[in-house]
């Protein structure tokens, strides 16, 4: 099993910046993709940025391309997701996920472990 614990959401204006944190506990840290997903009010959950097992490779949802970066340390077991220029249509509660593999993962249904999300909320 792996627990995930999201940090560091809030309330910001547009054109904010704000930086996630998920703390993964319980098994090897390396072993593991992780994937950044939101859920915004009455929509499905939407990938937003995955990055690889060494974090050397990541990947993203072609609208969040050049506002949000994903990064892992692997020595503190800590994914992170970086959020600038952020727009009202960000809001959302942002969640981490993690799979053991070592592929490029962009489904919700690709990922075995969740934390419970944090929420991001951004004013016009």
């Amino acid at each position: 099993q792996v627990q995930l614990v999201e940090s560091g959401g809030g309330l910001v204006q547009a054109g904010d910046s704000l930086r996630l944190s998920c703390a993964a506990s319980g098994r090897t840290f390396s072993d593991y993709t992780m994937g950044w997903f939101r859920q915004a009010p009455g929509k499905e959950r939407e990938f937003v940025a995955g990055i690889s097992r060494s974090g050397a490779g990541t990947y993203y949802a072609d609208s969040m391309k050049g506002r949000f970066t994903i990064s892992r340390d692997n020595a503190k077991n800590t994914v992170y997701l970086q959020m600038n220029s952020l727009k009202p249509e960000d809001t959302a509660v942002y969640y981490c996920a993690a799979v053991r593999t070592s592929a490029q993962m962009m489904g919700v249904r690709d990922y075995d472990y969740w934390g419970q999300g944090t929420q991001v909320t951004v004013s016009s």
